[in-house]
């Protein structure tokens, strides 16, 4: 479920969801969606100034965003991608959280394994942000953990 807000009666996505759409299904949009959204999204241009780019009238930009905005939560309302990213996201932090208080308090009460605690605590607190990066961005047909 997107997040939005009601103005005048009219249901409003704000920038910020329409980013996380964006990231997660702008390759299923035409390439002039993609390119107006990327210029209004990325580089932050005003609609007039997308309009003067493209050499197309305000109107047109606005009706292209809002239909990219359309068709970009009938996406995740269907396939839940964000939602889904979110909430394992958050279940991560979560066990993370309850791995770190049971490791400390194993310590506490046990230690002779304060050593091994450590070593556990170190990996749990590590970030792995470029692994993950390194892993998602391979360039071939397989990513960098299939081979």
């Amino acid at each position: 479920m997107y997040y939005s807000v009601k103005f005048f009666g009219f249901t409003v996505m704000n920038k910020l969801e329409f980013m996380r759409l964006w990231d997660s299904y702008s390759e299923l949009l035409t390439p002039t969606q993609r390119e107006i959204t990327n210029l209004y999204i990325n580089l932050d241009l005003t609609l007039s100034e997308i309009a003067a780019e493209k050499g197309i009238s305000r109107q047109a930009v606005s009706d292209c965003l809002n239909g990219c905005k359309r068709q970009l939560a009938e996406l995740e309302n269907k396939l839940k991608v964000v939602e889904n990213g979110r909430e394992y996201g958050l279940e991560m932090r979560l066990k993370l959280n309850d791995v770190t208080r049971w490791a400390e308090a194993f310590k506490a009460a046990h230690s002779e394994f304060e050593e091994e605690i450590n070593q556990l605590e170190e990996i749990v607190a590590k970030d792995y942000s470029s692994k993950a990066a390194e892993a998602l961005g391979g360039s071939d047909s397989q990513t960098s953990y299939e081979k």
